[in-house]
């Protein structure tokens, strides 16, 4: 009898692991646009994972003007650092630095990646623009 109940329990155990869906895998570096990897090593602590921002120190990235409108003030904005504008109508107090490190390349593909992340739908940035905006 024992023998019969090991048996039956066994079997239900591989029907319902048979069954269950294996869990999603993580986002990898070989899924991530060139994009979103620059913004998740430059951006994300400030600007938060989903583009929220932090209130009163660091503004969103989400269907803002200065995200969505001139690319060349964008650009600047990551090329220069920013402190002390109004954003949105709102004042953040936390300066961003200059981000002249990363290549024309890098910043065409973070800029790309928010402008088109976070419920934004802009058209991208090549790296011919980055670079002219850089002369």
């Amino acid at each position: 009898m024992k023998l019969l109940l090991f048996f039956i329990c066994l079997s239900t155990s591989v029907s319902i692991a048979q069954t269950q869906k294996p869990a999603a895998k993580p986002a990898t570096a070989a899924t991530k646009s060139p994009g979103q990897l620059v913004y998740e090593q430059n951006c994300l602590t400030c600007h938060q994972v989903n583009g929220s921002g932090v209130p009163n120190l660091n503004p969103p990235l989400r269907k803002t003007d200065w995200v969505l409108g001139d690319k060349t003030r964008l650009i600047n904005v990551v090329l220069k650092g920013l402190q002390g504008q109004e954003i949105e109508g709102d004042v953040y107090d936390n300066a961003m630095p200059a981000h002249d490190f990363l290549t024309d390349t890098q910043i065409a593909d973070v800029l790309t990646y928010i402008r088109s992340s976070f419920g934004n739908k802009a058209s991208g940035i090549t790296a011919d623009e980055v670079k002219a905006v850089r002369k």
